[in-house]
């Protein structure tokens, strides 16, 4: 009998220890999320800013029913694997957002920063979207994109050109909205995120105004402070 009290007590311990730890994952996983991505955004756009020069486009995932909610298994991942290429960058002043653009909309590129939505979209030319995970922390990837007002200024780089859109449109649509992917005539750059809990999405659009060489000078707009 003693021998069988001691084994349901350690049972019980061992339970106890378990959902100790589960209880620690939970209350813990939101920050370990977002400082896991934040250091991946941050790193990537200071690579990519360093190199100064238009990076090459790598191929990418386009295959928006793959896309996975973010988590600190997938940012760690990311931050390990660092197979995201970042080939520029966006930044909103108006709402402190400055990240790295990558190619498409892999587990590895959403939880770095932007990631493209078309093969082969080109800055400056026709519609270019970018998709990026909205997160409860302030800044971290595309959250900052629901305080965006129109007017604001959207600024992507290639580093080669730094071109300037302004915001002209703002609402929230349905996920099915496919038509924000599909190429323009006018030259305008679409963001999407999520809204409602997950159950819509943000869009942003802007015109371009203004394109510029990609000086030192210019750049400065992506090294938020």
């Amino acid at each position: 009998m003693k021998k069988q009290h001691n084994w349901k007590r350690a049972l019980v311990g061992m339970l106890a220890v378990i959902l100790i730890a589960i209880g620690g994952l939970l209350i813990f996983n939101a920050p370990l999320t977002s400082w896991l991505v934040k250091q991946n955004q941050q790193a990537s756009l200071a690579k990519v800013l360093q190199q100064k020069k238009p990076v090459a486009t790598a191929s990418g995932m386009f295959d928006f029913n793959k896309v996975k909610s973010m988590t600190a298994t997938r940012a760690l991942k990311a931050r390990v694997h660092n197979t995201s290429h970042a080939i520029g960058a966006v930044a909103i002043p108006a709402v402190h957002l400055a990240l790295p653009i990558l190619v498409g909309l892999s587990d590895d590129s959403l939880s770095t920063g932007g990631g493209t939505m078309r093969a082969n979209q080109i800055m400056g030319r026709g519609n270019y979207p970018l998709a990026g995970h909205y997160m409860t922390a302030k800044g971290i990837l595309f959250s900052p994109i629901a305080q965006v007002q129109k007017g604001d200024l959207v600024y992507l780089t290639n580093l080669k050109r730094v071109y300037r859109y302004r915001v002209y449109r703002k609402e929230i649509v349905n996920p099915t909205a496919l038509y924000l992917v599909h190429n323009t005539k006018k030259a305008i750059v679409t963001l999407i995120t999520c809204a409602d809990g997950g159950i819509k999405r943000w869009a942003i659009r802007g015109r371009l105004t203004k394109t510029q060489p990609a000086t030192e000078a210019a750049l400065q707009v992506f090294k938020l402070k």
